[in-house]
């Protein structure tokens, strides 16, 4: 993106975390899901958000320009993003997609530095992830064998719930689909955290930010169930709906993805 800069920052354990750094306005810290980095899940809003917020754009560990550690737990992940929450220097809005939604959601309980946290499709409550450890080892056996893009699919399908429809839409950008390629080996260690998740409401009642929990209108239903119990857990809380959209809105509707955080800061009545 135009007038971007890359970061550096330190994460607990040392990890070193990318970001990149653009726009003008409010700090919101971007957390990008599975099998992604911040160049793919957020290129086509990246330049409109920019007009509203200084945008901070992470690299989650083990991909892009981040580090990795040699023991992966869903805790260091949280630890990461709390540690560009911190670089950012001033409450910042957070928000995150998919797996990275729930590492958003674990560090927003963690750090002081966020304001208002927006969560899409990342919350889910214990025995509603789809893949168990069997289908798990699975995408590990297709990895072994080479067949890299088949584990990739077989991961969107049936961890991602995502239709056909939308596989192809990311499919339409050779650069991403690469880099998704690149990041796939990532995928087991990352269900298999997702696999052993538990929401326990203990752990989130000082979680007092205003929070936005994001669904696809079209999207499975336990989704919007899973969305519907956290928000209700939640001391402050809400679950919005984007009509016709998935998982994916941010490619299949930006506009309607960048009207729903605008209006969630209030920068859209400034």
């Amino acid at each position: 993106m135009i007038g971007s800069s890359k970061h550096l920052t330190a994460s607990k354990d040392g990890t070193p975390i990318a970001f990149w750094k653009s726009g003008a306005g409010p700090p919101l810290v971007l957390v990008h899901g599975m099998i992604a980095d911040h160049s793919t899940t957020w290129r086509l809003v990246l330049p409109t958000l920019g007009r509203w917020f200084t945008v901070y754009a992470m690299d989650r560990r083990g991909r892009g320009g981040s580090g990795d550690g040699s023991v992966y737990e869903l805790r260091k992940e949280a630890e990461d993003v709390a540690a560009v929450v911190e670089a950012a220097g001033e409450p910042v809005c957070l928000l995150g997609h998919s797996f990275g939604g729930l590492c958003a959601l674990e560090a927003a309980r963690r750090s002081k530095g966020v304001e208002r946290l927006i969560d899409y499709e990342g919350v889910f409550l214990r025995g509603t992830v789809l893949f168990p450890r069997t289908q798990i080892s699975a995408i590990e056996e297709l990895l072994e064998d080479g067949r890299t893009e088949e584990a990739l699919v077989s991961f969107l399908r049936e961890g991602a719930g995502m239709s056909d429809s939308e596989i192809d839409v990311l499919r339409s950008n050779s650069r991403a689909w690469q880099v998704r390629l690149g990041n796939v080996w990532t995928i087991p260690r990352e269900l298999e955290v997702q696999r052993k998740y538990e929401f326990e409401v203990t752990r989130f009642r000082s979680l007092q930010a205003p929070t936005l929990l994001l669904v696809g209108g079209e999207s499975p239903r336990r989704v919007r169930h899973d969305a519907e119990a956290v928000a209700g857990a939640l001391p402050n809380a809400r679950v919005s709906s984007m009509a016709g959209q998935e998982h994916i809105a941010m490619y299949t509707a930006p506009d309607a993805f960048i009207e729903e955080i605008v209006r969630f800061t209030g920068r859209g009545e400034s």
